[in-house]
Parts: C-alpha cells; structure tokens; sequence
C-alpha cells in the first residue's frame, strides 16, 4: 500500500475545469470558450483602449487561462510563456549586473544554461546539494537575489524542502525564491503555500499532457514581481498562441484525473521494478527506500508518473532495454499519455561533461521513466520482456523491440508447423527459450 501524502483539498478539479470557464465570461455564452485570435480591437475613442487592445500585450484567450491557472495554485497572478525556457529566462530579467544566484545542484539543465548565460552580464550564479540545507545557508551571500530550486529535481527525483530553503532565504533582504513545479503541477504541490515566490511551470508536459504543445507559465502573488515580469512578457514578445492557450485550458479540465492514474500507474511499476534482478536501484519518492520519502510525504500531495532507475550491465545492457521496448517509446521528454523513456545523461551532455553528471549520479545506465496513461499491466509486461532481454548475452535487437533470437523462433516456428513432428516442435521451442532467457 502506497504512504500517505498529504490529503488533497476537495474542489481542485471543479477549479480546473470551471474557473474562467463559466459562459459570462464571453459574450455569446458559449458553453465551450471561443478561440479570440484577433490581433487588434476597435477602439471607441482616440484616446480610450479596451483591456485587451493589442494581441502581444494581451489577448481574451491567453488571460482565460492565466486566471484558471492562478487559481489552481492558489495565487494572485499567472503569466503564459512561448515555452517554458521563455517563461525562466523572463524570471531572470528582475536580476541586476552584481547579483548572485544560488541554484540547486543536479537540476534540469536548461535553468543553469540560462543562468550561465548571464555571465556576462555581470550575474553570478553557484549550483550546491539544496539536500542538506546547510548549503544553502552556506551558499547565500551579501548579493544573493535568487534562489533556484525544482520540487523534485529532473531527473535525479530529489526532494527539496521547499519550506526549509523558503526560510532561509526570506531571513535575508530582497530573495527571491523560484521553484520549477513542472514535475509534480499544482495537483501534487503548490509551492506558494509552501513561501515559494515564484512557481515556474513548463505547460509543454502534465498541464497539457498529449505532447502537442510548447508553452511555459509562472504563478506568484507579489503585484510589484508580476508588474514587472509582465511588462517583460509584453515588451518581450515571449507570449502563447491563442490556439495553444485555448488547447492547455481544454487539458486543464482532465488534469485531476490525468495526474491520479499517471501516480497509481507510476507507483505500481516502481514497486516492480525494485523486485526486478536487472535492476540496480529505483527512485520513487512513495518508495521507503527513497533519502527523502519521509520530506515527500510531508510536503506533497501525491507524486507524479516520473520513475529514475539504474540498469544492470552498464549503457550496454541499458541500450539493449530500450531498444527492447514495445509500447513504451524511448523518447526525451515526459508527462504526456504515452509512456517514454530515455538515459538524461545523453540529452544533456555536450560531449564534455558525462563525467561530471555521473558525480551526481546521472549516468549511462540512468533511465528516466515518464509512465503515461496506457493500461498498467501492459507497461509491466512489457518492462519486464524488456529488462530479461537487456540481461541476455550476445542478443541483439532488432527495430521495435524485437530481438534476433525472437525473429528466428518466430521463422522456424512457421517451418516446424509445416515440415516437421510435434515433438522436434516442442525441443526447438526449449532450446531457442533457454537461448532467449538465459
């Protein structure tokens, strides 16, 4: 039986699918919202503009969902990105040449890209474990302005005290504390209530959750923050299409649902995969064996369709696994339905600092698993052929997850059938299943 997270507040779906969505909220009382592509308004007087005037400082669509997602992190405000790296590097326009920044070591690696871009600026930033809260203690300085953190670290699965770092930095003048909460959504956690400043969200996974658009959002409750990242939104022209505002607000209605099956789902298969032989270790945060299970528990409401584990016999069995694969696809990013898979270190290396991510533990035989919607048990067969095969030696595999030796017993089989006795039917099949699992 899963641990106990959290108890999830009632009304949290309804929010999601009613928020902004009522029919007075437009005119032509739709029960669906329309779509407002229209790039300009017709103004009444010369010197008179309606609240939505011009398309890149604000348009009906994209403030629908800036609300509706407001709401479902309880904050005040929302702003929606072109991306999520739009929505991150708009964040960091409120820092100043001098100031420094304290990240979270082992983080998706597009936050420190941007953070290093800034270098030149005259910004400074230093990445340190936020596991143990003394660094952060230890790391914030007389020019600290912002602490970078995630909910729980892509793709390491860390859980961060939220909370504890939030204190630490607010006893200082002027922190400003982001956490990317891409991984776990509002549904999961809301790192407002937790003294979070900024919540950093890339939409482009669960929030819309079918792997068919870009978009990036921040939710915070400060009015002077938002007055001046919104006038970055706007001067920037970093701002979400109508079309796929109008498609994150229609996944929004599902989310609730979306996010329990993905963590039933997710929770069932790392149980598996911890009985497995073929596997060295998994990460779970719902898993006791997890370094900071007791934190997830304390913190969150739940945990998402997100698994890490180690495969047995280096990158070269790991390979073999994923090339294995049937239904699960190996692919770079997550929280859609479909279930994908894919080793971070190969995504995030330039060729130079493989040896520095296996430090943190990010190595070649490091997969990170995003459970999708399909059914559960499916998914387990399907690792489980997989992870045998990745054990066998001398196996090759063939496209979509075949192997050499299934190949072959699939043809002779066809020719036993047709040429030949039962009996040598039934020794042939011994002898190419003891090749196949042994």
């Amino acid at each position: 039986m899963m641990s106990e997270f959290k108890k999830q507040v009632e009304g949290f779906a309804t929010k999601a699918i009613h928020v902004e969505q009522e029919t007075d909220s437009w005119s032509g009382k739709q029960v669906v919202q329309p779509i407002v592509t229209t790039t300009i308004i017709r103004q009444e007087e010369p010197d008179s503009f309606l609240p939505h005037h011009y398309g890149r400082t604000s348009n009906t669509t994209r403030s629908l969902l800036e609300k509706c997602l407001a709401s479902l992190d309880n904050g005040n405000y929302c702003l929606a990105f072109s991306s999520g790296q739009a929505a991150a590097a708009s964040v960091t326009s409120i820092l100043a040449s001098g100031d420094h920044v304290l990240c979270a070591e082992g983080i998706y690696s597009g936050a420190p890209d941007i953070l290093k871009s800034l270098e030149d600026k005259g910004i400074r930033f230093e990445s340190v474990d936020f596991t143990d809260l003394n660094n952060v203690r230890q790391g914030i300085k007389t020019n600290t302005r912002m602490i970078w953190m995630e909910s729980i670290t892509n793709p390491l699965l860390n859980v961060l005290d939220i909370e504890g770092v939030c204190e630490i930095a607010h006893s200082h003048p002027n922190v400003v504390v982001v956490v990317d909460n891409t991984f776990l959504t509002s549904y999961y956690q809301r790192p407002l209530e937790l003294g979070a400043d900024i919540v950093l969200y890339s939409l482009s996974k669960y929030l819309s959750g079918h792997s068919d658009l870009i978009m990036g959002a921040i939710v915070l409750n400060d009015p002077e923050i938002y007055a001046r990242l919104k006038y970055v939104q706007q001067t920037h022209g970093a701002i979400s299409s109508p079309f796929d505002c109008y498609q994150a607000q229609r996944s929004l209605k599902t989310l609730a649902v979306r996010m329990k099956q993905h963590g039933k789902s997710a929770y069932k298969i790392a149980q598996f995969l911890s009985t497995h032989p073929a596997i060295e270790k998994v990460l779970h945060p719902a898993l006791p064996s997890h370094p900071q299970h007791h934190l997830a528990l304390k913190q969150s409401y739940g945990h998402s369709g997100i698994i890490s584990f180690y495969v047995k016999g280096g990158y070269k069995n790991t390979r073999k696994f994923l090339l294995a694969l049937r239904i699960i696809m190996l692919c770079g990013s997550l929280g859609g339905v479909e279930s994908v898979a894919s080793i971070p270190a190969f995504w995030w290396a330039d060729g130079k600092n493989l040896d520095q991510l296996a430090t943190l533990g990010i190595t070649s035989n490091f997969v990170r698993l995003s459970v999708g919607l399909e059914d559960c048990n499916d998914l387990i067969r399907d690792l489980e052929r997989a992870l045998n095969l990745s054990q066998t030696t001398g196996l090759t595999i063939l496209r979509d997850g075949v192997s050499c030796v299934e190949y072959i017993y699939s043809r002779c089989m066809c020719a036993v059938k047709q040429r030949t006795s039962n009996e040598y039917s039934v020794l042939l099949q011994k002898v190419i299943r003891y090749g196949l699992f042994h």
